[in-house]
């Protein structure tokens, strides 16, 4: 099929390697024993319905405090009745699989869908799969995704009927992380909503459309490797296959280590397919980044300190130190 990408031919060399085994057989069992599937754990289901509910205070004070309590435990959890329109949500749904549908050649081209980089005209290029840089079957992931700023959908030309339903879906994922982001931090003491309006604005963020072919050496690849998102928060949308797996440990930064920021990874399948949305809700890249609660676990620093920091650990390791290089000694 041409909308493919040519994982096999180009990876020859690395899938040749049949003894690079992912799991137990590279000494991973420790962290093989802290991996859970998502379907498989109970993680909270939180209904956010309870937040507009007129006159129930009691009602609005418990969602709130399980919201809190789910990402200092977990790190994770679920959401229903979130505000974001059955309707643009389908939308969206199909308008990603067209685009992935789309032949590879086409996909991989720079002007490709006219995407301008959010601070110049010039085009960008919002299209990638597999790692170029693998040296490793771990390394390898078996996905292809669209990485579009939310500054440059609006300046994108052509395909109105894409750019709209982009627009729309970014909105209302930019005003849900929003809400989320601001209950997160009342749970650390802090009250007001002037920091993440004034640093976290839907020109910061970014939509990621994931899709996970089949994968005829699932036992040797993921679809994505175990990492931790580098944004502030994720809002994630996925489709009912499964696939996603979670650890146990890490933690924010801001929030001085109270709440989790979970590795998690995909694994890839044989049998089918896998679509799924992440929306990153991220802060302006001088942003200080620090903890309201004392003593500090971690020195302050910027956002795009972080970013640049965990650019030069993927390149050097293949993976993201992160957050350990802030510690205060």
């Amino acid at each position: 099929m041409d909308f493919e990408p040519p994982f096999q031919e180009n990876y020859k060399t690395l899938l040749k390697n049949k003894s690079d085994k992912l799991g137990d057989e590279n000494g991973d069992r420790q962290q093989q024993s802290q991996l859970m599937l998502i379907e498989h754990c109970e993680l909270p289901l939180i209904d956010l319905s309870h937040l507009k509910i007129r006159g129930s205070s009691v009602a609005r004070a418990k969602c709130k405090q399980d919201i809190v309590e789910a990402a200092g435990k977990w790190g994770f959890f679920q959401i229903v009745n979130h505000g974001v329109p059955t309707e643009t949500l389908e939308s969206m749904k199909h308008e990603q699989t067209k685009l992935f549908r789309l032949p590879f050649q086409k996909k991989a081209e720079l002007s490709f869908l006219n995407l301008p980089s959010p601070s110049s005209s010039s085009p960008t290029k919002s299209y990638r799969w597999a790692n170029p840089q693998a040296t490793c079957l771990k390394q390898l992931p078996w996905s292809e995704a669209f990485h579009i700023p939310l500054a440059s959908i609006s300046r994108m030309k052509g395909n109105e009927n894409f750019r709209v339903t982009m627009e729309t879906y970014g909105m209302a994922l930019a005003n849900l992380a929003a809400s989320i982001a601001v209950i997160l931090a009342e749970g650390l003491g802090v009250k007001g909503t002037d920091y993440f309006e004034e640093n976290c604005m839907s020109s910061t963020c970014f939509l990621r459309m994931n899709r996970y072919p089949l994968c005829p050496l699932a036992s040797q690849v993921f679809g994505l490797m175990p990492h931790t998102d580098t944004d502030f928060l994720t809002v994630l949308c996925q489709d009912k296959v499964g696939g996603l797996q979670l650890m146990e440990g890490g933690r924010w930064a801001w929030s001085n280590g109270v709440y989790k920021s979970v590795k998690h990874r995909v694994m890839a399948s044989q049998e089918v397919e896998r679509f799924s949305m992440a929306f990153f809700y991220c802060p302006f890249n001088h942003t200080s980044i620090e903890s309201p609660l004392k003593p500090a676990l971690y020195r302050s620093f910027s956002f795009e300190e972080y970013t640049v920091q965990v650019h030069r650990d993927v390149q050097a390791t293949g993976d993201k130190v992160g957050l350990s290089r802030f510690l205060i000694q």
